[in-house]
């Protein structure tokens, strides 16, 4: 993995709202869902960001 990628990655994982990662332990599948598009949302808007740098 290309070191920009990996750190772009990171950098938004570790800034996930606390609901965000609350809601990937979930039993119920369409919460779990939801947060998983959340994180989808913010890495590809991070990357669409640090492409444009």
């Amino acid at each position: 993995m290309n070191e920009t990628l990996q750190a772009t990655t990171m950098a938004v994982i570790a800034r996930l709202p606390e609901w965000v990662r609350h809601d990937l332990t979930s039993k119920d599948q369409s919460t779990r869902a939801r947060a998983e598009e959340t994180i989808a949302a913010m890495i590809t808007n991070a990357l669409t960001e640090a492409g444009r740098s």
